[in-house]
């Protein structure tokens, strides 16, 4: 028993890895929100645009979404930091990380928001019109609004599932939480770092998930 708590509920190594750990989680969290910016941004544009109904458009959104549904993310993380150089681009991990899981998120975002879109009555849209307003009047004012609050629930779930998908950035030399949380592990040769990595992301998401299943019952979904 002493065994097990010295390798994973140590308190002289959770002393010595707290620092680092602490700034793993900063950058965590900074990741975490620069993603889910990029990607809720991309995703209700994309969402907007799908709404227009022109052919060529909706088929670029559509393809969009599905390709980039199914790719991995590590993969797609890899390809970019490794790749993009060879092409005179070179991005930071960081930076790569954060556009690639945006345009992940932005891709799911993209039929969540459609979803809403959709589920709103066809006569909305004609009588926001026929009131003078434009295309983007009428989303804007009626149809956004009402479709926005209706995939509230679903949309936070995406991103809490984007925000453990962070942890792939410690693949390309992101110092986010896990990595801090493995490079300290290695340095110490002791998983009790892994553990307080564990628990941070557990305090980071945990209200993410309480507000979702919040917000269900509110809808009456759960």
């Amino acid at each position: 028993m002493q065994d097990f708590l010295d390798q994973f509920f140590n308190l002289a190594i959770m002393r010595q890895a707290l620092p680092d750990l602490a700034w793993g989680f900063l950058r965590t969290l900074l990741l975490s929100a620069v993603v889910t910016l990029v990607g809720v941004s991309v995703g209700l544009a994309l969402s907007v645009v799908r709404a227009m109904r022109v052919p060529a458009l909706s088929f670029f959104v559509r393809a969009y979404a599905d390709v980039i549904r199914a790719l991995p993310p590590l993969v797609l993380i890899i390809l970019c930091f490794f790749g993009l150089p060879y092409l005179g681009v070179r991005l930071s991990g960081f930076t790569v990380s954060s556009l690639v899981l945006g345009l992940i998120l932005g891709a799911f975002a993209e039929e969540i928001f459609w979803s809403g879109i959709k589920s709103i009555p066809k006569g909305q849209m004609e009588a926001a019109r026929s009131t003078g307003l434009g295309f983007m009047g009428a989303m804007s004012y009626v149809i956004l609004p009402q479709a926005i609050r209706m995939t509230v629930p679903p949309l936070t779930s995406r991103i809490i599932a984007t925000m453990k998908n962070t942890a792939l950035a410690a693949t390309v030399a992101t110092p986010d939480l896990l990595g801090m949380a493995l490079t300290v592990q290695g340095k110490l040769a002791n998983t009790t770092p892994l553990l307080m990595a564990a628990v941070a992301y557990l305090l980071m998401i945990y209200p993410l998930v309480m507000l979702s299943r919040r917000l269900e019952r509110r809808r009456g979904w759960a």
